[in-house]
């Protein structure tokens, strides 16, 4: 193969791993392989103003096409701006392939301005981090990285590219990275352990998380937890693992204070964990809250994470969906005439419930502007669209106008840090242009990242934007209380770095300003407008409004 300067070469094996969008912010250390990819054909670069932002946006993209995410950043200044969204994903485990250049090899001993150990930064945060040395290992040092990226638990990975090295001229064959297929089942003799196990419950639980979305389980997980009669809580989740509608479906465990996890589990006498780890809290509990004698089958593709804090009775290193599947039929034997009949009475119980919950039809009666934006939206668009959800204290109101149904019409914020939601709108409606994305964050988050609605507007990407402005960061302030709570603090004023009232953010104009359009809504009867003109506009279009 004839040799080119390893900067082309490098392109051309982004493109053969069908990475041939990459999200990233420019710097001189990366001028020369930027000038290559926008030479390539075929190859798109979406330029953000900010690393954050880039890096959210690749990380929405990759949670919307379900596959890798090409990011870019800018030696050591840039990989520590991008570095706490990049918690997120590693926390998420979405496939990032991050590269970042620096001066080159051949300058390390200078000690130099932007000089950093690009590897040591970006390795707590990354699945696997490398530098390439070799001129003649650009492209097997990559597939490595993609490969890595894209194998359970998914991840993003970090390489480090010396300008020296992709001028050098390179002569490696350009071929897709190979990732392995982990589809695979447990034993018949390990799935009869699990039924059996599960099968003598009078209690069962079922503890959910992403792993289930990834293998695509959702009706597999609905058929085992019917079977069961088990409530389903959702554990570290992000996606849609089982329809908000699922009348075994109760809601997220605890994101923040282990002991409200504690309470929802401490009775159950066999619990079924699939495609999580147990438990994500804050502040968990540091010993086992499941109650003593319970019985725990515990099935997820990522091994580190199964038994990681607390002991197990069976673990299952496979496939949720293989396994599930598998469960099924054997359960359905296992299961007595006594404990069938009770899981079918269980069950019935919770559609009851769920039936006379719709009829109530509380969420309807809500006249606040947020309230009646929502409704007026789920009406409009009769729930086809995809919401990027960082609304963190309204989010609970979001979901109930807007309750996530179907895979991949449904994204959470995860891994704690702020700032995700608009660019994960921006990332999610580049990977699916024909649908409608609607971004949801807090006044706080957003101005994490707000250079986002820039980059929609720029390229040309009509995502659509709501401020749930409360005009603090209101997380805070029931968080705190509760630690007054905890140790009998007389409650009092919020510390004042919560409050973000003055001066006031103008949302809308700072949105016109960056090039999207934009409107505020202070009153219920502002919000059906609101909808309209946000649905109306033919490019990115944001609403504040004032809860």
């Amino acid at each position: 193969m004839k040799a080119t300067p390893g900067r082309e070469r490098l392109i051309e094996q982004f493109k053969a791993d069908g990475l041939d969008v990459m999200f990233g912010n420019p710097g001189t250390v990366e001028q020369g392989f930027l000038d290559a990819a926008d030479a390539a054909e075929g190859f798109q670069y979406v330029l953000s103003l900010q690393e954050t932002v880039a890096a959210g946006i690749a990380d929405g993209y990759a949670r919307a096409t379900g596959g890798a995410a090409l990011l870019q950043l800018h030696s050591g200044v840039g990989l520590g701006n991008g570095i706490g969204m990049l918690y997120q994903s590693l926390r998420g485990h979405t496939p990032l392939v991050v590269v970042a250049g620096d001066a080159g090899v051949r300058y390390d001993a200078m000690d130099a301005q932007m000089a950093a150990d690009l590897v040591a930064m970006a390795r707590p945060v990354t699945k696997y981090a490398t530098r390439v040395t070799d001129p003649a290992s650009v492209l097997r040092t990559v597939r490595r990285a993609v490969k890595i990226a894209l194998t359970p638990p998914r991840g993003p990975v970090f390489v480090a590219l010396p300008m020296d090295v992709l001028d050098e001229l390179n002569a490696e064959p350009v071929l897709p990275a190979v990732v392995p297929d982990t589809d695979v089942a447990p034993s018949d003799a390990a799935v009869g352990r699990a039924a059996r196990l599960l099968a003598a419950a009078e209690r069962p639980l079922v503890l959910v998380g992403d792993g289930v979305a990834l293998s695509g389980a959702q009706a597999e997980l609905a058929a085992v937890a019917e079977l069961l009669g088990a409530d389903v809580y959702e554990v570290d989740s992000s996606e849609v693992n089982i329809r908000a509608s699922h009348p075994l479906r109760r809601g997220q465990l605890g994101h923040m204070f282990g002991a409200h996890s504690a309470e929802l589990v401490r009775d159950a006498d066999a619990v079924l964990i699939v495609g999580t780890y147990v438990f994500p809290e804050v502040f968990p509990e540091l010993v086992s809250p499941f109650a003593e004698g319970a019985r725990i089958v515990h099935v997820d593709l990522n091994t580190y994470e199964i038994a990681k804090n607390h002991p197990v009775d069976l673990a299952l290193a496979a496939d949720p969906r293989r396994t599930l599947r598998a469960l099924a039929p054997v359960l359905e034997r296992e299961l007595s005439p006594v404990r069938r009949a009770a899981a079918a009475a269980r069950l019935d119980v919770r559609t009851r419930e769920r039936a006379v919950a719709d009829r109530t039809g509380e969420r309807d009666r809500d006249g606040t502007p947020m309230a009646v934006f929502l409704r007026t939206l789920a009406e409009r668009t009769g729930g086809d669209l995809i919401v990027f959800d960082e609304a963190l204290t309204t989010s609970p109101l979001v979901t109930a106008h807007l309750p996530a149904e179907r895979p991949g019409d449904y994204h959470l914020t995860r891994g704690g840090s702020l700032g995700v939601g608009f660019p994960g709108a921006v990332g999610a409606k580049l990977a699916h242009p024909d649908r409608l994305v609607v971004g949801f964050a807090g006044d706080g988050g957003a101005m994490y990242t707000y250079q986002a609605l820039w980059t929609a507007a720029r390229h040309g990407i009509a995502a659509k934007f709501v401020v749930c402005n409360n005009r603090k960061y209101r997380l805070l302030d029931d968080n705190i209380a509760q630690y007054w709570r905890e140790r009998d603090i007389p409650e009092h004023a919020f510390p004042g770095s919560f409050d973000l009232s003055h001066p006031e953010i103008d949302f809308a104009g700072l949105a016109r300003s960056l090039g999207a359009g934009g409107t505020r809504v202070e009153k219920p009867e502002e919000a059906a407008a609101a909808v309209r003109l946000m649905l109306d506009h033919p490019g990115p279009f944001l609403v504040d409004i004032q809860i």
